[in-house]
């Protein structure tokens, strides 16, 4: 089956069928306040599209590329990333939820997440060098060997980093932060 091809198109308030989405490319597209939400997806492309207060809440995304997407005010609750094409992977996340996703293995350096709630998530084995995590909740996230070489943690919150199990070189933390790189030591802080 040939896939269908949109260009510079805009979507608002579409409920995504799997059908619509798998085997579909979308270039430069922009989707306002759409539905993916528990759709299984696949082999779909997203380049230079801009997704704006949509839900992909628990959506598959099977071999799909995820190449400049760009995700604001938007719920993605437990989306596995880790299903999407390596190459190209870029994306973008501003005033999102992403609690409970997976990247585990991503190589996704220098991605913005911005005033993101990422509760849960599980970063093992991923390369997040030069990313930001600015104003973003990280409680209970997991970093196991993780990349995170000039990342920048400044603003974040509720983070647990182990820096003998993950690679921080030159990472950047506020003073207030530090308390969860010492996690593991199991002592007060006053």
């Amino acid at each position: 089956m040939q896939p269908v091809t949109h260009e510079g198109e805009s979507f608002r308030n579409n409920a995504f069928s799997p059908a619509e989405i798998s085997n579909n490319e979308f270039y430069e597209c922009v989707f306002k306040s759409c539905d993916f939400s528990n759709g299984i997806f696949n082999a779909g492309i997203f380049a230079d599209c801009v997704f704006n207060a949509c839900n992909f809440s628990m959506a598959k995304l099977f071999n799909c590329q995820m190449n400049n997407a760009s995700f604001k005010d938007s719920k993605l609750l437990g989306v596995n990333f880790s299903d999407c094409e390596d190459l190209p992977f870029a994306v973008r996340f501003e005033g999102c939820i992403l609690d409970y996703c997976l990247f585990a293995g991503k190589k996704m350096a220098g991605t913005t997440f911005l005033n993101c709630s990422m509760k849960n998530v599980d970063f093992a084995e991923a390369d997040l060098s030069k990313s930001v995590f600015a104003n973003t909740n990280l409680a209970n996230a997991t970093f196991f060997r993780t990349m995170l070489k000039e990342a920048n943690f400044a603003t974040a919150s509720n983070y647990i980093i182990d820096p003998e199990q993950n690679t921080v070189k030159k990472a950047v933390f506020s003073l207030h932060g530090v308390v969860g790189l010492l996690n593991k030591y199991d002592i007060v802080i006053e």
